[in-house]
């Protein structure tokens, strides 16, 4: 009698680890098939990627673990019909189970943090020819500053970086907590008001990458995006020359007239494109985050579109709310600038 209960009271435990093998083998093939980021785009997406892995491998089997004796418990010491004011049967424990239960979770834990611990500091680890930007969050938009020694500093709206060239972002907000993020570079960071955060990336694929708040940070949050553009070296240094260009022009030549479609559309490298959340039906925008511009706008003269763009809250179109749209546009558009845009606004709204 005493050899037949042992043989059964082995018997589930048994079927347990066998189900148990074979569903940790299936999560984890499918939890690394799973494309969960992604393509990886500076040196320090690797390691990231491969720490992940390192979780799921840890992960599944603990999740695995665990359901099985939770569904195996219930089938098993359910309350059946009869028992209701029935007590449990008086049991004392296994105290070298619970010892190795508690032990063996701290351990696993110790280990996966430390490993967690080695990649963060080889990652942030500082590179020779380190370049600096300057990374500032504000309701809702982002803006990129490129220091320059002994000059002004580069201001632009779009992330520009060299291929293969250490960079150290340095975060701040003007106004709410905001978190910068380039999702292809896999580190990112809080930017708080009154502190400056920083980080490191080496970017190691050319392309263009979104950049986004990962902080809810108001009514615009879901629009406060911007792009980074990877590129050559031998790119990276034209475009650099092309920013300092306006400055230059003013002892040697006239600046390049104002162009109101393409400040719309593409910005100035400063100000945000005004198409990137509104709809215009002559720059082929359709974009829905502001009011449709060629309903809001036709009858409306210069000095009322010049007050939206410069003071967006002044007056809120129906159906939106205020705090959506960026508030810096006076700062970020020049004179000149402004004006185009205000012009080319009331010639082709609406028609």
């Amino acid at each position: 009698m005493n050899r037949e209960r042992s043989r059964d009271e082995k018997t589930p435990v048994l079927w347990m680890v066998v189900h148990g093998v074979i569903a940790s083998a299936v999560g984890i093939a499918v939890g690394l098939l799973i494309e969960w980021f992604p393509e990886q785009a500076s040196t320090q997406a690797g390691p990231i990627d491969h720490l992940y892995d390192v979780l799921i491998w840890t992960s599944v089997p603990v999740f695995v673990t665990v359901t099985i004796i939770v569904l195996f418990s219930v089938r098993n010491f359910k309350m059946r019909p009869g028992e209701e004011q029935l007590d449990g049967p008086p049991i004392h424990g296994n105290t070298r189970l619970e010892v190795i239960w508690t032990a063996l979770p701290a351990i696993v834990l110790v280990v996966l943090c430390s490993y967690a611990w080695v990649v963060l500091n080889d990652i942030e680890e500082a590179q020779a020819n380190e370049m600096r930007v300057n990374v500032t969050g504000q309701q809702f938009a982002w803006t990129f500053e490129y220091p320059q020694s002994g000059g002004k500093p580069i201001t632009s709206s779009q992330l520009y970086l060299p291929k293969d060239r250490p960079v150290r972002f340095y975060v701040k907000a003007l106004d709410v907590i905001h978190d910068f993020w380039v999702p292809a570079f896999r580190m990112k960071v809080d930017a708080v008001p009154g502190i400056e955060t920083k980080y490191r990336i080496t970017p190691n694929r050319l392309g263009t990458y979104p950049v986004v708040c990962a902080e809810l940070c108001g009514l615009g949050h879901s629009v406060m995006r911007s792009t980074a553009r990877v590129v050559s070296p031998a790119a990276f240094d034209k475009w650099m020359a092309e920013q300092k260009a306006p400055a230059q022009a003013a002892g040697g030549g006239a600046a390049k007239e104002a162009d109101g479609k393409t400040l719309f559309t593409e910005g100035n490298g400063t100000a945000t494109a005004c198409g990137s959340c509104h709809k215009l039906a002559d720059a082929g925008t359709s974009a829905e985050a502001g009011p449709d511009l060629d309903e809001t706008l036709p009858d409306k003269d210069a000095a009322y579109i010049e007050e939206a763009i410069v003071r967006p809250d002044a007056e809120t179109p129906p159906g939106f709310q205020a705090g959506i749209m960026p508030k810096n546009y006076g700062d970020t558009l020049s004179a000149e600038e402004l004006k185009a845009l205000v012009k080319y606004l009331g010639e082709v709204a609406g028609k």
